[in-house]
């Protein structure tokens, strides 16, 4: 069976623990290697390699933090296959899904190669009689990720790309359930030149959150996950006196409006509903059209788009999702699915009891529709995250543009419409942290930001982009005034000469 160990400085001979956890085949339903799951100790030992190494790469100018950026991507980009597999035979993504993963991941550190510009500080000239006033911005020191299962490459990739392009030392708690593409990831940092100590991975559950958490020599963690985790995370996080940024969950609404082109909606919609089993906090998994009219042409489209989405394992080029990543997952989804059925939506396509011939053990859960889903329906409220399209019908575009505003979580929405007031009015009120107009996953290019609002995030820093880069870093602000003369006292104003 093969180990999936830790990644730190030094090694791990020694550690105290020998707790392990499954690593699973999402295709088959096979336990394919186990995971060492981690305690204090193996964070101390993290801990202390990123103390001895951060000091001398936050010395080492800008520049030359890039070209391992530089050195990095390209690595990447020539193992993207090698990746690609790795990351779906531990999630169950295609490999398509799994390329795009790691792109959105490449392209922070393609954002990072530009660090010397992102990290240039103020100056004022003259603020005071003889007095100059500048900014800089310094690391924090060491910064821990804890990242989730369905993003097991652009997530680390966007947190640790920033945090050490800034200067810091970088601690990554990656998911137990997909661990492996992660510790390629920091065998790829060094071959880039990365120093030792400056990028770790240690593996663990809870006792390793905590103790991330409580560490007195962690300044920031990040963190992506769940609502209520995230809620817990940040929370605790400053109550030890650290900075923290915890995106949660999500529930994302399309609007379609009367005038939408609905051949394209429907297209977006396999993919942003479905695509990657549905395992993504930028899904689309409501869709709410306005209008009687609008609903049932949607829903007469939409059924034999759903007939036609291909279910299947990652690695078939030809399917357009594969398996949720474990079997409890699989039936956490479908407990959603008949929670659903129970509150009185009407179950137009169930997949429920998907099975794929030759691989019958697989995590697979077949696309799903509901209509006529109402907004007192805890299915709705809460984050189902699998193939499941949920209908919400709406009378108006006020009652539309209320759903997203008025629901618990803010990540992103979308809204479908040919009339450019409706969706700059739209964009401008909806209560959401990103908003997509004719685009399904409203995800910002790397030089922007992510972060959703309400219950989506907790923290007020985004990832990625400039808002990355002052998460990861405080500014120090001089005030200099430099007196006349020598240091004999005098006042006269002396050019030192050579010879």
């Amino acid at each position: 069976m093969r180990l999936i160990d830790h990644v730190i400085t030094g090694g791990t001979a020694g550690l105290a623990s020998t707790r392990k956890s499954p690593v699973f085949d999402p295709n088959t339903g096979a336990v394919q290697a186990e995971v060492v799951l981690g305690g204090q100790d193996a964070l101390d030992r993290a801990v202390a390699a990123a103390q001895a190494a951060q000091p001398a790469w936050a010395a080492t100018n800008p520049q030359r933090r890039a070209r391992v950026m530089f050195n990095f991507k390209a690595l990447v980009e020539a193992r993207m296959d090698e990746l690609a597999e790795l990351l779906s035979s531990e999630h169950g993504k295609v490999i398509a899904d799994a390329k795009g993963d790691i792109q959105r991941g490449l392209e922070v550190v393609e954002f990072c190669c530009g660090i010397p510009h992102a990290l240039k500080g103020e100056y004022t000239q003259g603020a005071g009689p003889g007095i100059d006033v500048y900014s800089m911005r310094q690391p924090l020191g060491i910064g821990a990720g804890i990242t989730p299962f369905n993003f097991p490459a652009m997530i680390p990739l966007w947190m640790g790309a920033v945090a050490m392009a800034t200067g810091n030392a970088f601690i990554l708690k990656p998911s137990e359930r997909d661990p492996s593409v992660p510790n390629r990831l920091a065998e790829l940092w060094l071959e880039a030149g990365l120093p030792e100590g400056i990028f770790q991975v240690v593996h663990g559950d809870k006792e390793m959150v905590d103790a991330i958490l409580d560490h007195p020599a962690i300044s920031a963690v990040s963190f992506v996950g769940s609502s209520d985790i995230a809620h817990y995370v940040y929370n605790r996080g400053v109550a030890a006196g650290k900075r923290v940024q915890a995106m949660g969950g999500a529930k994302n609404h399309g609007i379609v409006m009367p005038d939408a082109d609905l051949d394209q909606v429907v297209n977006d919609l396999a993919g942003a509903a479905f695509g990657s089993a549905g395992e993504r906090c930028m899904a689309l998994p409501v869709v709410v059209p306005v209008g009687e009219d609008t609903a049932e042409r949607l829903r007469a489209k939409l059924i034999p788009a759903i007939a036609a989405l291909k279910v299947g394992i990652s690695t078939d080029p030809e399917a357009h999702y594969g398996p949720v990543v474990t079997q409890a997952h699989k039936e956490k989804v479908e407990g959603w699915i008949q929670k659903c059925a129970d509150e009185g939506a009407e179950l137009v396509v169930d997949g429920r009891g998907f099975k794929l011939q030759g691989r019958e053990n697989g995590f697979f859960v077949g696309p799903t529709l509901f209509d006529h889903v109402t907004p007192d329906m805890d299915s709705y409220h809460n984050e189902i995250f699998g193939p499941v399209l949920q209908i919400v019908r709406a009378r108006d575009f006020e009652e539309a543009l209320s759903l997203p505003t008025r629901h618990q979580y803010g990540n992103g929405v979308a809204i479908f419409t040919r009339n450019g007031h409706a969706a700059r009015e739209f964009a401008a009120r909806v209560n959401v942290g990103m908003v997509g107009i004719n685009v399904p996953i409203p995800v910002p290019v790397a030089y922007h930001t992510f972060g959703g609002w309400k219950r989506s995030a907790f923290g007020d820093t985004n990832q990625h982009g400039m808002e990355g880069v002052k998460f990861w870093t405080k500014v120090k602000t001089v005030t200099a005034r430099w007196p006349d003369g020598g240091g004999d006292g005098s006042n006269a104003f002396v050019i030192p000469t050579m010879g």
